[in-house]
């Protein structure tokens, strides 16, 4: 049970059967509605449904909100059964625009043991969205013991910052998917079963949400990942679905298991393919359970033992520029560590030149910025843009900006300097005394950029290849230069592992230092 002690008070009681909306919401005396549970005087605690159906028709008006600290309860022990909420109304959503929806869930609402039902065709049972600023928490409701059937689109859909608890629910026979994870959204999804759905589960955005312990079949799809989703799959049970038990997008990357902590995940009796990898990167599963001649793509299964050699838990990346090359211990310690996996088209070649899209791309999934500044509203980044989420927290988290005329030039290349004043303003990091003189080319690097020059030498972030001592700075950076300059932020900011295996300790003669500038 997610709430087993429902004690506190007040609680209004709701019986669509022999309620009255006019009552006070007793025990004897209930309310008809909802609705009128939530936007009453009387701030609840815990409303508590009697069985029945929950309908317009029976004086409800929708969407339902849920509002903070509020606990909506039916019956738990049945998932819900015979106490049915059905209906949709329109919300503005800050992510999506307009939605049609059942129930929106907000901060750390609950809503436990109902039957949610949206039979729009373009319905949502449960929307969760988290729009919280710097120093705000985002939200993190709860979804326990539910049945989500027949919603035209999705059961439940989750996006923004959220991070919700989702557990213990039935999610059957929904248009599109059982649960879609969208943005920068996380949380946990814990012992739910998703069964005849099109698709079980999808994510996707910059989503990385904790995946376990639940049981998926019969789907078209069991769980689909696109763009740049990281969940982490643990011990789910994925079986008899009729495609794919795991379909894995560019440029998605699942964490499947380390010798650490093995996955744990069954698959088996899935129709097309256990894992189908549409990614040009090597995905690497420790501890699964699954047919090998039920895979398509690069896969790599490791056997959960102790003596598993660390170093394969190295992700790869298809891409033959990269073969010994100087940046290579760069980027597939970034790679490894699910900081980065190639860009757009699911390459990550070196020597062409980063684009500020990619750029963004690179700093929001490297060091996921507290926001510092309003989003920005870039008149040519439309919302299905494929960066777009990345420009927007690289540009709130203060890493990257617009131009005068409100663009922000997605396509443009980034010159070194850019990068380096980027990551030092960026974090914020301690200025350092302007110590350049071992440049030999000083003179090109431009007043205003002098002191974020020398703090990042300081900070051994600057890496030049192939003389230290050129900076170049009115060059354009390289994806492999913007690789290992961010890899050398995050040692500086100490969030790099301490486990060579993860993140091996770098020596490259690239890097600079003080005292070798």
């Amino acid at each position: 049970m997610v709430n087993s002690t429902l004690v506190a008070t007040p609680t209004l009681y709701v019986n669509p059967a022999i309620g009255n909306d006019a009552n006070t919401g007793t025990w004897l005396n209930p309310y008809k509605t909802l609705s009128r549970a939530l936007n009453g005087t009387t701030t609840p605690k815990i409303i508590q449904l009697a069985p029945g159906t929950y309908t317009t028709a029976s004086g409800e008006v929708f969407p339902l909100v849920i509002s903070a600290s509020v606990i909506v309860v039916g019956q738990e022990a049945t998932k819900g059964q015979g106490i049915v909420i059905s209906g949709s109304g329109e919300y503005k959503s800050e992510s999506f625009g307009v939605q049609n929806i059942t129930l929106l869930l907000l901060d750390d609402a609950q809503l436990l043991g109902v039957t949610v039902i949206n039979p729009m065709e373009k319905g949502t049972g449960v929307w969760i969205e988290s729009t919280a600023r710097q120093f705000e928490e985002p939200a993190s409701p709860t979804l326990g013991n539910n049945t989500f059937i027949k919603c035209g689109r999705e059961g439940v859909f989750v996006t923004g910052s959220a991070k919700p608890l989702i557990q213990d629910n039935v999610f059957v026979q929904n248009g599109l998917g059982g649960l879609i994870m969208a943005r920068n959204s996380k949380g946990q999804v814990l012992r739910n079963v998703l069964q005849k759905n099109a698709l079980g589960i999808g994510i996707s955005d910059f989503a990385a949400p904790l995946v376990a312990n639940n049981t998926l079949s019969e789907n078209r799809h069991a769980i689909a990942l696109s763009r740049t989703a990281r969940p982490v799959l643990r011990n789910n049970l994925i079986e008899n679905n009729i495609q794919n038990g795991l379909l894995v997008n560019p440029n998605a990357a699942p964490d499947l298991g380390s010798t650490q902590d093995p996955a744990g995940n069954i698959f088996q009796n899935n129709g097309q393919f256990d894992v189908q990898n549409r990614t040009s990167l090597e995905l690497i599963g420790v501890g699964n359970q699954l047919n090998p001649a039920q895979i398509k793509g690069l896969v790599k299964l490791l056997t959960a033992t102790k003596d598993t050699d660390k170093t394969a838990e190295w992700s790869t990346i298809s891409d033959t520029k990269l073969a010994e090359h100087w940046a290579e211990p760069f980027i597939q310690a970034l790679i490894s560590m699910g900081l980065t996996h190639g860009f757009a088209d699911g390459t990550f070649e070196p020597d062409k030149p980063i684009t500020r899209a990619q750029y963004a791309a690179l700093v929001a999934a490297c060091f996921n910025p507290i926001p510092k500044y309003p989003a920005p509203d870039f008149t040519d980044v439309p919302k299905d843009f494929w960066a777009y989420d990345a420009i927007q927290i690289a540009a709130r988290g203060g890493f990257v900006g617009g131009f005068s005329d409100r663009t922000f030039r997605s396509e443009q290349n980034v010159l070194r300097l850019q990068i380096i004043v980027s990551l030092v303003n960026g974090l914020a990091l301690k200025p350092a005394d302007n110590t350049l003189v071992s440049y030999s080319d000083r003179n090109t690097i431009p007043k205003y950029a002098r002191t974020a020059v020398a703090t990042a030498t300081q900070n051994k972030i600057i890496v030049n290849y192939p003389d230290p001592k050129q900076l170049q700075p009115n060059r354009e950076a390289t994806q492999g230069e913007a690789a290992a300059m961010v890899y050398q932020a995050l040692v500086a900011i100490g969030r790099i592992s301490t486990d060579l295996a993860l993140a091996p300790n770098m020596n490259s003669p690239y890097i600079v230092s003080s005292s070798s500038a």
